[in-house]
């Protein structure tokens, strides 16, 4: 037993030879690597905040056009299987199997839906810009004009405060 314990002490000072000189001083690793995780979860809420309903959908791989006919296969032959990760396994497995020759008709088909969504997204950009613009137009009147306005209305409710205040 004594000779495991001995073993393992040279184990520990390996590790801590392999460790980088910052995380020695430090003590904890987990510690610090947890700080920068917490940092990246809120930049990932705030990148779904801004996510536009109505951008267009990616197109699916090749992969994913042969799954789509793979599943109908499958599902006849396999009725009883509800997994969606058995029939993912197993298009897997055959997507991996076929030739180049036979996976030639979904990258064809690929191809196409990626050249249709890239049609659609130069239409949906120009679209964005659009509304940028109009939204710039909106903001590059000046806030002057704006306060101008605001000064004029509340100008002429003071006065009719001064006339309530006088009927006191």
């Amino acid at each position: 037993m004594k000779a495991a314990k001995g073993k393992g002490a040279v184990r520990k000072d390996k590790k801590e030879a392999l460790k980088p000189v910052e995380d020695r001083r430090v003590g904890k690793r987990k510690a610090a690597t947890k700080a920068d995780n917490s940092s990246k979860r809120q930049t990932k809420k705030e990148k779904l905040a801004n996510k536009d309903p109505n951008k267009p959908k990616r197109p699916p791989s090749a992969f994913f056009v042969f799954l789509e006919e793979f599943r109908k296969t499958y599902k006849l032959e396999h009725p009883n299987v509800k997994a969606v990760s058995a029939v993912g396994k197993a298009g897997g497995e055959k997507w991996k199997s076929l030739s180049t020759a036979e996976k030639a008709p979904y990258e064809a088909k690929a191809a196409k839906r990626k050249s249709e969504y890239e049609k659609v997204m130069a239409a949906y950009n120009k679209k964005q810009e659009s509304m940028a613009d109009d939204d710039e137009e909106e903001s590059d009147r000046s806030k002057s004009e704006v306060n101008d306005e605001d000064d004029v209305e509340s100008g002429d409710e003071e006065e009719d405060d001064d006339d309530d205040e006088d009927d006191d």
